[in-house]
């Protein structure tokens, strides 16, 4: 990546993370990043464009820079994993500058289901739900995709009651994730 469009990505990503898309126009990213405007459209031929790398960059950033090596850092055993994501949840609720889902916004902005910010904000999740997948598949689950799709609106909805200001959303959703675990043991195929 040139030196002058990480410079854009860097500033897309600040303003789009803090303020959404819609609300940051071509103009601020111009500012932010000190490029001239013809300048950005040679590296990006529409603001759609744009965002698209972002979102690019915030799966790099925070799906698997941050959320998926953290949570493997902190757990060795998959289901330990699993619970360990609203651990990681609990502390990013608690920031002064916790600005939420990035993929959860855009889809939310852009709710045309043929849109491609809305389809590629949906990748973006079901990727989250694949790391998802190979958790549970790994501590045995007998319906990974299922179960993946449980926890998956577990953390969405602890994301969004964080952004209504309930700071402790996270350790909420891991007292319902254990129970869902303890219930789901059963299928797991080993005993415990």
């Amino acid at each position: 990546m040139t030196e002058v469009r990480e410079r854009l990505v860097t500033a897309a990503y600040d303003l789009f993370a803090r303020n959404g898309v819609q609300a940051v126009g071509v103009d601020a990213i111009i500012e932010r990043s000190g490029v001239a405007r013809q300048t950005l459209y040679r590296h990006f031929t529409s603001k759609q464009d744009l965002v698209l790398a972002f979102l690019e960059r915030r799966e790099e950033l925070w799906t698997n820079g941050w959320l998926a090596a953290e949570v493997r850092r902190r757990a060795r055993d998959p289901e330990r994993r699993l619970l360990a994501i609203f651990d990681v949840f609990d502390e990013w609720f608690r920031t002064p500058d916790f600005e939420g889902c990035s993929f959860i916004n855009v889809l939310l902005e852009y709710p045309d289901t043929h849109h491609p910010l809305h389809l590629a904000a949906a990748d973006y999740l079901e990727r989250i739900r694949g790391f998802l997948r190979e958790l549970a598949a790994e501590a045995g689950i007998g319906d990974p995709d299922g179960f993946a799709r449980q926890w998956h609106i577990l953390m969405k909805g602890s994301i969004v009651a964080a952004g209504e200001g309930d700071r402790d959303a996270a350790r909420r959703a891991q007292q319902i994730g254990a129970a869902l675990l303890e219930q789901t043991r059963p299928q797991m195929g080993r005993a415990r």
